[in-house]
């Protein structure tokens, strides 16, 4: 929120305190105090009827500092709180000295002033990452009474702001007011389901504010030149998050809040849907999967939408006996056709649920003060709000889930999570206001432990839609409610874009887009993107989303891209592990990869999948697309056509291509099958080199599968040989060498087993 009209004044009925000099420094080992009185010092009678600041400085782990500010600290603290962790930490506290304090961690540094005006200086590989200034922290007033904390961090020349979750508007937030506070307002407005109190800057750090409620964000647009975040009350903590590069700082970032779990191999394959408010019985969904097999299309997930329940009864997690009168059979059916089962569900409980009386009986919904329960007639009649703060409330919930899962249910979509009420009582006792966002933590934590206990670790994956700072951990989310418009697939990619600069790893989108029914040259062009996605659905809302619905080359072009998608699984698991492992997204923004191009750093039309393959989704239905090159050689993999940069290229596209580049000096892993997504990787793989340079050298791991080992290949460049030496695999494999220049490709199969292999670059 805003505090001041223009720079001099604040607004009318605001007032605002900041600290002006520093009064008094507690340093410890570890951390630092500092008191701040909001008027000048200048005699001793000036500390009497002064508010006092107090802002303390302590690190959980390298290179991350944490500040809080308090007003007045004698409030209830009624949670709940962030799964914030802690780490190895290199902490050395120097001074006071020559007017300064200095906590450092790590490569981080906060030099705190100590006479003069207030200023705190955050610093890293001697030089100023950002800065709080004497206007920058504030405790404020407004005219009900109401109390803020705010502070202000510098933002230098050139420097770009991004990620604040899934944000439709334009990817650098430069000039833009973000609150924080989660909302089922579609793809189309300042409204996201997912919102993350940290941002992302390309200057080499981040700020991750530590408050699960509603934060106000100003970048650049109450102060130009600085950050401004606000939270309600007496007291405000934030990290600072050092990098160096962007990559650096979402691996820090992570390690605070969790990092994903890995999905299971299948979920990386097409999931097909009955859409929404469509008509659909067994006969239905038995000719969508048949027609797909018909037509050749590889199919990994079915999963039905909200009726597969029976209408007014959401949720109760029952068959509607009139649409699916044999539910086990048909599972069967399903599954014995290689399928996996996704099934819809939301945390509402109907009126007329079979369950809603059980969970007002036993206290699992939340309650209003009088002690009734929360009730509303807003998406399903008269409905209540399953209470997961409640221990018992979570094992109710899970055991319906349990029973599903028992049927043959391998996933769940657990859409809703975003219209919390906050005129409510927690069974814990929650701040109501807070619990607003964290509820979905609450909710996705639940179904993915349900699933991880009922089918094992690996095995556990949701499509969610709502999340918060920490939500990374229970992958998959997908974009939600847009339209099906080229613009709306435009938004819906800077949505991503924004929640990969949060820290989600894995994301989705409804290829086609929700609302309406696309035109077929949208359908098409969206199908590339999607399946070029890290997970790929068709879904929609009161229309079917099976290819052949809109034509012919509907059905080629989704072939083209699915089993495109299944040849690159060894590629796309392995960017997968890096998102598990270190907290790298699986599609990542340009300026993730090119953090020192200037070119890169406000492309949003655009994006990395993995960190070779850069992605320029085609958003006409004539074909024409712009598409930023960084430098170097790039090889469209399609094609094999070759451009270099940096600059923009023009391009003319058919509906059955994209465009798809391979980055410079990269080993590409390819895999042998294209009719499923989970199969031995290794076994069969081929190494695709790119424009080598030379004396290159990497390591290109394929991940294992199931009981299979993990292969690694080492490949060098020496003059004009290229070697191949591969490690653990006892499939065959093959390696190729692409276009370089002037010099021929060439290709070799090698035998099963581990080995090695030189191919010799010739001119043509």
């Amino acid at each position: 929120m805003k505090f001041t009209d223009g720079y001099w004044q604040t607004l009318p009925g605001m007032s605002v305190l900041h600290p002006r000099d520093v009064a008094d420094v507690v340093v410890g080992d570890a951390e630092v105090r500092v008191y701040a009185p909001t008027a000048p010092q200048r005699r001793r009678g000036d500390s009497l009827n002064r508010p006092l600041v107090s802002v303390a400085f302590d690190s959980p782990m390298d290179d991350v500092i944490r500040v809080r500010i308090e007003h007045h600290s004698g409030g209830v603290d009624r949670g709940p709180h962030f799964d914030v962790a802690t780490g190895p930490a290199d902490v050395k506290v120097t001074g006071p000295e020559a007017g300064s304090v200095t906590l450092r961690s790590g490569g981080l540094s906060a030099r705190i002033g100590t006479g003069g005006p207030w200023d705190v200086t955050f610093e890293a590989d001697g030089r100023v990452l950002t800065s709080s200034t004497p206007r920058s922290v504030g405790i404020a007033t407004d005219a009900a009474g109401r109390t803020y904390v705010h502070e202000q961090l510098t933002l230098g020349v050139r420097e770009h702001v991004y990620g604040l979750g899934e944000r439709f508007g334009a990817f650098v937030k430069n000039g833009q007011s973000v609150d924080i506070w989660n909302a089922d307002g579609g793809t189309a407005s300042e409204q996201a389901y997912k919102n993350v109190p940290f941002y992302l800057s390309d200057a080499g750090y981040g700020v991750f504010v530590d408050h699960p409620g509603r934060v106000s964000f100003e970048v650049g647009s109450e102060v130009v030149s600085r950050t401004q975040f606000s939270v309600p009350g007496e007291s405000l903590q934030y990290y600072v998050i050092h990098g160096p590069t962007p990559k650096d700082v979402l691996r820090r970032y992570t390690a605070l809040t969790g990092r994903p779990a890995l999905p299971p191999a299948w979920s990386y394959g097409l999931w097909l849907s009955t859409s929404f408010t469509t008509s659909y019985d067994e006969e239905t969904v038995t000719s969508f999967v048949d027609g797909m097999a018909d037509r050749d299309l590889p199919l990994s997930v079915f999963h039905f939408d909200c009726f597969w329940m029976r209408a007014y009864h959401w949720t109760d997690f029952t068959w509607d006996p009139a649409t699916f009168p044999d539910p086990q059979g048909m599972l069967d059916r399903l599954k014995a056709k290689g399928l996996k089962i996704c099934v819809w569900i939301n945390p509402y409980i109907a009126q007329r649920s079979a369950l809603f009386e059980e969970g007002r009986a036993g206290g699992f919904l939340v309650r209003r003060a009088d002690g009734s329960v929360w009730q509303t007639d807003l998406w399903q009649a008269g409905m209540g709000l399953v209470d997961f703060t409640n221990p018992a409330a979570v094992a109710w919930y899970q055991g319906h889930l349990r029973r599903l899962v028992g049927q043959g249910v391998d996933a769940f979509k657990t859409d809703f999570g975003e219209r919390i009420p906050t005129d409510v009582v927690w069974h814990d006792g929650s701040d109501p206001e807070r619990m607003h966002n964290y509820y979905t933590q609450l909710y996705n934590r639940a179904v993915f432990d349900l699933l991880e206990d009922e089918l094992g670790p690996g095995e556990a994956v949701l499509f969610a839609r709502s999340a918060t700072a920490g939500g990374q951990q229970f992958p998959v989310h997908w974009g939600g409610d847009c339209e099906s418009t080229f613009v709306s697939m435009a938004e819906s990619l800077r949505g991503g874009l924004s929640l990969a600069s949060s820290g989600f790893g894995f994301w989705s989108h409804d290829i086609g887009g929700f609302e309406g029914t696309p035109d077929p040259a949208v359908f098409k062009r969206w199908l590339a993107f999607g399946l070029l996605s890290s997970h790929s659905r068709l879904h929609g809302s009161s229309s079917y989303r099976v290819p052949w619905a809109f034509d012919e080359e509907a059905v080629e072009v989704t072939r083209r891209f699915t089993t495109l998608k299944h040849q690159l699984m060894p590629y796309l698991a392995a960017a997968g592990v890096e998102a598990h492992q270190e907290g790298v997204p699986v599609m990542r923004p340009m300026v993730l990869e090119f953090p020192d191009d200037p070119g890169a750093a406000t492309v949003d039309t655009q994006y990395m999948l993995g960190p070779d393959l850069l992605v320029a989704p085609v958003f006409t239905a004539a074909g024409d697309v712009d598409v930023y090159v960084p430098a170097g050689t790039w090889t469209s993999l399609l094609s094999g056509a070759q451009v270099s940069g940096p600059r923009w290229v023009r391009e003319r596209h058919g509906f059955d291509s994209v465009p798809l580049y391979v980055r410079p000096g990269t080993v590409l892993a390819q895999g042998a099958r294209t009719d499923r997504p989970d199969y031995d990787w290794a076994d069969g793989v081929t190494l695709r080199h790119f424009d080598l340079p030379e004396g290159h050298r990497s390591v290109t791991t394929v991940p294992a599968v199931g009981e299979q080992p993990t292969a690694t290949f080492v490949v060098t460049r020496t003059g004009q040989q290229v070697r191949v030496e591969a490690r653990g695999t006892s499939a065959p494999w093959a390696v190729q060498v692409e276009p370089m220049g002037d010099r021929a490709a060439q290709g070799v199969t090698v035998p099963a087993g581990t080995g090695e292999v030189t191919l010799e670059l010739r001119r043509d």
